[in-house]
């Protein structure tokens, strides 16, 4: 790595870190992360673990733009992609609420790209490579994490978003032979589905996942049962969803 490279990325860090205007900080993670991506992934290695350290940025807005960096790092990065999406979990149990609303939001895209990802490997060659295994693994947890915060009591916003992921984990898993693609609502377009897969996956079982699928759609009927106390707003977007 060329020195000026490499001292500019750690001034970028250091300023995003440090520096006393909440602005500066922004920008500063913004174009660290732009010399990330521009530079060998060989010679970025040793980089990223100043990356990682903001998830300990006393500022929120420092950690959703965290957030979703990583979202944009993507598959980008893939050594490190495994260590990048793991912070999601911890963000799920941040203490401000945008933060968490952020993390459900990327968390979402990222767990819906990488199954799609994860799809077109195993179709193409047969297998899926072990850094996009390992992304799975932690997509999840957080698949699991979320169940709990939507089935938990907690902040209406962030039970919607919640909600939102296991309406889009039903699409996923529940088999759609009506095409390609299909609206999974708000302009989105879902452009993945279990039956998609054809054969086998250690990680992908179709019958496991479609079983999944169902236990969720399960879930959601009870939420709509007398007993489960929620609130009108949510009760409406379950009913619609």
């Amino acid at each position: 790595m060329a020195a000026p490279s490499r001292d500019q990325a750690l001034s970028l860090f250091a300023a995003a870190n440090n520096h006393g205007d909440v602005n500066v900080k922004l920008s500063s993670l913004t174009q660290a992360k732009d010399l990330l991506l521009s530079l060998d992934p060989s010679l970025s290695a040793d980089l990223f673990p100043f990356f990682l350290e903001l998830q300990s940025s006393p500022e929120s807005l420092v950690r959703k733009l965290l957030i979703q960096l990583i979202e944009e790092i993507g598959f980008k990065a893939a050594d490190h992609s495994p260590a990048l999406v793991s912070i999601l979990l911890t963000f799920l149990r941040d203490a401000d609420p945008i933060v968490v609303k952020q993390s459900i939001v990327s968390g979402t895209n990222i767990f819906c790209n990488v199954f799609m990802e994860m799809i077109v490997q195993f179709q193409q060659y047969g297998k899926v490579e072990r850094w996009l295994e390992g992304i799975w693994m932690w997509m999840l947890k957080f698949k699991d994490a979320v169940f709990g915060i939507a089935l938990e009591p907690g902040s209406v916003g962030i039970k919607l978003l919640a909600l939102k992921f296991l309406e889009i984990f039903v699409l996923l898993f529940t088999p759609d032979n009506s095409g390609p693609e299909r609206s999974t609502g708000e302009g989105s377009t879902q452009a993945a589905n279990i039956s998609w897969l054809v054969g086998g996956h250690p990680l992908l079982d179709p019958v496991a996942l479609k079983s999944e699928a169902n236990r969720t759609i399960g879930i959601l009927l009870n939420l709509l049962q007398p007993g489960a106390n929620l609130p009108g707003c949510l009760t409406i977007t379950v009913v619609n969803w």
